[in-house]
């Protein structure tokens, strides 16, 4: 694994702000509706990401985007939406020591997806730290 590689220092800030967002979000879906909770998160998100967008210079024009890019994008947003939708009721309902571990089974079943659908090679680190995932959250769940 070569440690200097971009993505993987992305990867890390984007795990240690996954961990922020459920402390975080468990906090902020006390007392309020979970729907209306990820409607505000999703605005500061907007918000957050056309300002990053606004300082970089990276706005583009729509017509300039494939049409392939805008399919899987939209699917991407439904998909994301629904996602935390379900995450914040979760969070609402259940403590956030069980409901990240059971929600970071997607990394498993995202490991699944790239294989069938987009043709990733599965390794034998990757199936061993996908099935370690699932193990994990099992344990988690069932004690």
């Amino acid at each position: 694994m070569n440690v200097n590689s971009n993505w993987i220092w992305f990867a890390l800030a984007s795990a240690f702000f996954a961990a922020l967002t459920a402390l975080f979000g468990k906090l902020g879906v006390a007392g309020i509706n979970s729907n209306l909770a990820t409607l505000i998160r999703t605005v500061v998100i907007l918000a957050v990401t056309a300002g990053i967008i606004t300082l970089r210079g990276e706005w583009q024009r729509p017509a300039a985007i494939g049409a392939a890019s805008w399919l899987y994008l939209v699917l991407s947003g439904v998909a994301t939406g629904l996602s935390w939708l379900c995450y914040y009721r979760a969070l609402q309902l259940g403590p956030v020591s069980k409901v990240a571990p059971i929600d970071k089974l997607s990394v498993a079943l995202a490991i699944v997806l790239g294989v069938v659908f987009v043709g990733e090679t599965l390794t034998w680190p990757v199936a061993l730290g996908g099935a370690l995932i699932v193990a994990g959250s099992v344990v988690i769940i069932a004690f």
